[in-house]
């Protein structure tokens, strides 16, 4: 059973819940992706195992998960990245680059640069298949093709746009 802190609509924690309840009116839950780039620009993304609630079998983002009861933004992101592929990263002084409201909750977004070798990940059984390096062009077309899950592709390019540019969107 996975504890979350539940939220009002200013993030001040309201109370705690079971991670799969329902959540009431004006409450929200914390959920946060962590994007690794290499130093050409790739972005290190997951495949879904085939049998993981929420978009089975479909590509992501380099790893992602709700924040546990008592945990900040940073220290789901550290911990979600070390549980799924084992990395371990000191997210400590960081912010997200971006934070997106959704229907029920708040999604934090960090970007990171990190030479990974996809074959040296230590994938977490339950819930991811395989990883490796994407171009902003792979992804868009994975997108298109139904194999990534369906991010806005803006959103994508603007994560791409981000990782040299901490608060600033580069127009093309």
């Amino acid at each position: 059973m996975e504890i979350i802190d539940v939220y009002d609509r200013h993030r001040n924690k309201v109370r705690t819940a079971e991670r799969r309840d329902k959540l009431g009116e004006n409450e929200y839950r914390l959920v946060v992706h962590i994007c690794a780039f290499n130093s050409k620009g790739e972005l290190l993304i997951q495949k879904r195992l085939s049998f993981k609630h929420g978009w089975p079998g479909l590509w992501d983002l380099t790893t992602g998960g709700a924040a546990s009861t008592g945990e900040t933004s940073a220290e789901a992101a550290a911990r979600e990245l070390k549980e799924e592929l084992g990395i371990e990263y000191d997210f400590g002084n960081m912010r997200p680059v971006v934070s997106v409201s959704f229907a029920s909750g708040f999604d934090d977004y960090y970007i990171i640069e990190k030479e990974i070798d996809p074959d040296e990940l230590q994938l977490q059984y339950e819930e991811v298949e395989k990883a490796e390096w994407a171009s902003e062009e792979k992804v868009l077309s994975m997108i298109d093709d139904g194999v990534f899950i369906p991010y806005h592709k803006g959103f994508i390019e603007m994560l791409f746009d981000m990782r040299k540019n901490f608060g600033t969107i580069i127009i093309h």
